[in-house]
């Protein structure tokens, strides 16, 4: 289902860069295992969809997300596709070493912006966690393997509430120092709101340049489009979207899906903004991923979408061969 055919004039960059995050962070709060057959299948799926960026998996501890325990055999599954940027997150040095066995070529690293945060999610002080993330940059890129980073709670902290934008960008320029190539700052708790999105971005991009920035909402309060929106008008043109809405988090309850890659590539395509992803593919796998985990998407978009696909379907099988 193209978008609007008379969409008016780009307000923002001709182009967004999205980077999926479906696989990892969609998946890895599930409850229900999902098969390394049916991740790969996601994977292949969001490949042939047109996303040339796509987060794959996990190097953390099984005993801890127990849902990522096969990455290393998605990575081996999916590493063929040429041209497509697939970062693995590791937590330390040993991740690193297993995602480098499992043949991965770029990693995510994940920093918080807030002390409680980062003795929940990494059990070490933030000054901590930041040394850890620096080894494990420099070994990475040593070893010839890309660095993306994340900052978690740039906006807000499920332990310590709204964020000071400072904060975020400290961690940000920590980040960009490590040599990661690109930032993804988080609003992990969604609680984020247009009017602290901007404030947040536009202290990050004091201090890293706004073209190794890219932004992560969650859509907890129904914000993150809007978010997303504003930041793209200060000049961001990277964006983590996860298929039909998947996503949560474990440190902060109530915390909902991630924006769903179906809604902002259909508000890009109004926009006359160029995505590359083909949005009917996409709701496509989305409902697949959906059915393999025994729900409805969450996307907005994908709903209609696949209405639209099913009756075109249904039109097209009430023709007589010709």
């Amino acid at each position: 289902m193209a978008g609007d055919p008379h969409p008016p004039a780009p307000l923002l960059h001709a182009a967004i860069r999205i980077i999926e995050v479906g696989p990892r962070d969609g998946l890895q709060n599930e409850a229900k295992a999902v098969p390394a057959a049916a991740k790969i299948t996601l994977v292949d799926g969001l490949v042939s969809a047109g996303l040339r960026a796509i987060e794959v998996g996990s190097f953390v501890s099984p005993r801890w997300v127990p849902q990522m325990a096969d990455t290393d055999q998605v990575v081996a599954e999916t590493r063929h596709h040429g041209g497509v940027e697939m970062p693995v997150l590791v937590p330390n040095l040993t991740g690193l070493e297993r995602a480098i066995a499992a043949g991965a070529r770029s990693i995510a690293i994940f920093a918080a912006a807030t002390e409680s945060f980062a003795r929940a999610n990494l059990n070490a002080t933030r000054a901590e966690s930041l040394a850890r993330f620096a080894d494990v940059a420099r070994q990475a890129r040593a070893g010839g393997l890309r660095v993306r980073g994340y900052v978690s709670c740039a906006v807000h902290c499920p332990f310590e509430g709204w964020v000071d934008p400072g904060e975020a960008a400290t961690v940000a320029a920590a980040l960009a120092e490590m040599g990661c190539y690109e930032i993804s700052l988080c609003d992990t708790t969604g609680a984020g709101t247009p009017g602290r999105a901007r404030a947040m971005v536009l202290a990050a991009m004091a201090a890293v340049p706004a073209e190794r920035l890219a932004v992560h909402f969650h859509d907890t309060f129904g914000q993150a489009l809007a978010n997303t929106l504003v930041c793209l008008e200060l000049g961001i043109a990277a964006v983590d979207g996860s298929v039909s809405g998947l996503g949560g988090c474990p440190y902060s309850p109530g915390a909902t899906g991630n924006l769903a890659t179906e809604d902002l590539v259909y508000m890009l395509e109004g926009l006359g903004v160029e995505t590359g992803v083909d949005l009917d593919a996409l709701v496509a796998v989305g409902a697949e991923i959906s059915r393999v985990l025994g729900r409805d998407s969450t996307s907005r978009a994908a709903r209609p979408c696949k209405a639209c696909l099913l009756r075109s379907a249904g039109d097209r099988a009430d023709q007589p061969d010709r």
